[in-house]
C-alpha cells in the first residue's frame, strides 16, 4: 500500500525541506533518469520535464497529512515549501523496506538551484540525441532561461557525479 507514496517521501527524508514545485520535479525527473525507483510519467513542459502524477502524489501526501506544504507569497508569484511531517516519518520508518536507496543524491539536487535543475532534467530528457543536438534543444527551447554553453558543460559533469555517486 502506498509504494510509491513511500519512495516520494523517502526524498523528503533525505533532501530536507525541498523549495519550490519545480525544484521537486526536477529532482524526481533526475532521480528517474539515473535509475532510481520512480515511475511517475514525465511528459515535456514549458519548465522541462513534467508528471501530472507527482503533482497528485504530492498533494494525496498532503492530505494524508505525512508533507507540509507551505505557501508563500513572492510579490508576484507563489512559491511552495515541502517537508516530511512527524506522522510522515513515523509512517516511513514502519515502511522503510519500500523505499530506495538514494545515496545522498536526493541531498546533493536539493543543494542546487531550480533554475540549474531545469537545465540538467532538459539535458537528461534528450539524452538519446547528440551532444550538440541536445545543446541546439536547450538553445532554442530554453531560450529565455539565456543558458550558456559553459553551463551545459557544467550540467553534463553534473549528471556524471550524480551516475558515479549512486555507484558507491
Amino acid at each position: 500500500m502506498l509504494k510509491d507514496h513511500v519512495k516520494v517521501m523517502k526524498v523528503f527524508a533525505e533532501a530536507g525541506e525541498v523549495i519550490g514545485r519545480k525544484k521537486l520535479q526536477k529532482m524526481v525527473y533526475i532521480g528517474k533518469k539515473l535509475q532510481l525507483p520512480f515511475y511517475e510519467r514525465y511528459d515535456f513542459h514549458f519548465y522541462g520535464p513534467y508528471s501530472e502524477e507527482l503533482t497528485l502524489r504530492i498533494e494525496e501526501l498532503c492530505n494524508l497529512g505525512f508533507i507540509q506544504e507551505v505557501k508563500e507569497n513572492k510579490g508576484g508569484y507563489s512559491q511552495y515549501r515541502y517537508s516530511l511531517t512527524e506522522v510522515g516519518e513515523n509512517f516511513l520508518q514502519q515502511n522503510e523496506q519500500d523505499s530506495p536507496k538514494l545515496n545522498g543524491c536526493m541531498k546533493h539536487m536539493n543543494d542546487q538551484n531550480a533554475r540549474f535543475l531545469e537545465l540538467v532534467s532538459t539535458v537528461m530528457y534528450f539524452e538519446d540525441l547528440e551532444k550538440e543536438e541536445v545543446i541546439e534543444k536547450v538553445f532554442t527551447l530554453k531560450s529565455k532561461q539565456r543558458y550558456t554553453e559553459e553551463e551545459i558543460e557544467e550540467a553534463y559533469k553534473y549528471i556524471n557525479q550524480l551516475k558515479n555517486q549512486l555507484q558507491q
